[in-house]
C-alpha cells in the first residue's frame, strides 16, 4: 500500500490562500503578540455571537483557564462525560479539584441530560453537586443545552461547553459557542478539527468579568490595563496579580485560523454532503449510523459507526481488517474512567454502562473536508468486506 492510498479518519484541508496567509504572517513585524491573534479572536466571536473569545495555543489549555476563571479548586467537583478526550476531565485536576462522570444519551452518545439530572438529585441529598458542568458535544452534535442551563440554574453550578469538535455546528437555530446556555465554551483547531490553527483552541463567553480572568491566566496572570493595576508609572508597566500560563497564540497560528475561518460554512456543507453519501452506501449493512437530534445541526467531526451487541467482540477484527486496507479507522473515545489514572482514584468498569457499551461496538469511519466520492466508496466496500470476513454480515 502507497501512502497516498491511505485515507485518514480526519485530516486538514490547506488552500494557497491559508499558506500564503501564514507567510504574510512571518513577514509582518510581529510573530508573536501582535495584532492577527486580536483579529481571528473577533472574527470568532462574531461568528458564533459572542461577546468576547481569548485565543490560546490548544484546546486543552482553554479548557483550564475555563476552569481558572471560574474558580475551580481543590475540594470542588467537576462533572463531564465519559465518552470524550481526556483533556476534558484533565483541566478539573490540573485545578485540584475531584472529578466525576455522567453517562451518555444511548442515541447522540452526548452526555445525558437525563443521568444528569438523576445524579443531581442524588448528590443533592448527599452535599456532593457539581461547582461546575463540562458537556461535551460529541462528533460535533450539541448536548441538551438547555436543559442542562435549566439544571444548573435550579442546583447551582457553572457550565463550561466543551465544544472542541463543534465550530460551525448550531443548536435551536443558533450557533454553538454563542454561550446562551453556558458560561464559557472552548473550540478546539487540532488539525482533524472543522477548521485549524495547526494547534489553537479558544474562550469563549459573554461575561466581562469572566473574559478578563481567561485572558489574564493565559498570558502568566499578568494584566496591563490601567483599570485593574494597583499602581500605574507608565506604558511599561504591567502587574501579575495571580498565577498565570504562557498559553499565547501565535501570530501564524492566527493567520491560518483566520483564513480557515473563511471557509468553515464550504467545509460544513462538504461534511454534511459526505454524511449524506455513507447513508446511502451504508443502509444496507447490519450497523447503526450516526443519529442526528431534530434540534441540532452538526458539523459532523466524527462519523461514529456502532456494530450490533451480540457482534461486539468482532470490533478488533473488523479494525484490522480496514487498517491493513490503509483505512484510517479509528476509536472514539476509549471512556475517561477506564484509564488507568481515574481507575486510581476510585473509578470502576461498569460505573458507566451506556459510554462501556458505546465504546465496546464503536469505530469512526474517515470524514474531512478533502475526502472524495469515489473514496468513500472505497470505505464503504472495504468495510463490507472486513464485516463478512468477521461473521458481523453475510456475503
Amino acid at each position: 500500500m502507497k501512502d497516498n492510498d491511505f485515507i485518514p479518519y480526519g485530516h486538514q484541508s490547506i488552500s494557497k490562500e491559508d499558506i500564503a496567509a501564514v507567510v504574510d504572517s512571518l513577514q509582518a513585524e510581529y510573530l508573536t503578540q501582535g495584532p492577527i491573534v486580536g483579529s481571528f479572536e473577533k472574527a470568532i466571536a462574531n461568528q458564533v455571537n459572542s461577546k468576547y473569545a481569548i485565543a490560546v495555543n490548544n484546546a486543552t489549555s482553554a479548557l483550564h483557564i475555563a476552569c481558572l476563571a471560574l474558580d475551580v479548586k481543590e475540594g470542588d467537583c467537576v462533572w463531564t462525560s465519559p465518552n470524550t478526550f481526556i483533556a476534558s476531565a484533565n483541566c478539573a485536576r490540573y485545578c485540584g479539584a475531584e472529578v466525576d462522570f455522567v453517562d451518555i444519551d444511548p442515541r447522540t452518545y452526548n452526555l445525558s441530560a437525563e443521568k444528569l439530572e438523576e445524579k443531581l438529585i442524588s448528590a443533592k441529598r448527599l452535599n456532593t453537586l457539581p461547582k461546575v458542568v463540562i458537556p461535551v458535544h460529541f462528533a460535533g452534535q450539541s448536548c441538551d443545552m438547555e436543559a442542562i442551563h435549566r439544571l444548573s440554574q435550579e442546583y447551582g453550578f457553572a457550565v463550561i461547553e466543551d465544544a472542541s469538535h463543534a465550530i460551525g455546528g448550531q443548536y435551536q437555530d443558533h450557533p454553538i459557542g454563542d454561550c446562551r446556555y453556558s458560561d464559557i465554551c472552548v473550540f478546539s483547531f487540532h488539525p482533524v478539527k472543522i477548521i485549524t490553527s495547526a494547534e489553537g483552541g479558544m474562550a469563549l463567553t459573554n461575561n466581562a468579568n469572566i473574559a478578563r480572568l481567561l485572558r489574564t491566566y493565559a498570558n502568566q496572570g499578568i494584566t496591563k490595563d490601567p483599570q485593574y493595576l494597583i499602581q500605574n508609572v507608565g506604558d511599561w508597566y504591567y502587574e501579575q496579580h495571580t498565577l498565570g500560563f504562557n498559553y499565547r497564540m501565535t501570530e501564524m497560528q492566527a493567520a491560518l485560523g483566520l483564513s480557515q475561518l473563511s471557509r468553515l460554512d464550504q467545509f460544513i456543507e462538504k461534511r454534511h454532503q459526505q454524511f449524506k453519501s455513507y447513508e446511502k452506501l451504508l443502509k444496507d449493512f447490519p450497523i447503526t449510523l450516526p443519529y442526528q437530534a431534530e434540534d441540532t445541526h452538526s458539523s459532523l467531526h466524527l462519523y461514529p459507526i456502532l456494530l450490533p451487541e451480540h457482534n461486539k467482540a468482532a470490533r478488533k477484527g473488523v479494525f484490522e481488517v480496514l487498517r491493513h486496507a490503509g483505512i484510517g479507522t479509528q476509536v472514539h473515545y476509549i471512556p475517561v474512567h477506564t484509564q488507568p489514572y481515574y481507575q486510581a482514584l476510585g473509578f470502576q468498569l461498569g460505573d458507566f454502562p451506556v459510554a462501556e457499551d458505546y465504546y465496546s461496538r464503536t469505530l469512526s469511519l474517515p470524514l474531512f473536508a478533502d475526502l472524495t466520492s469515489a473514496q468513500q466508496e472505497r470505505v464503504a466496500l472495504i468495510l463490507k468486506h472486513a464485516l463478512i470476513a468477521n461473521r458481523v454480515m453475510s456475503a
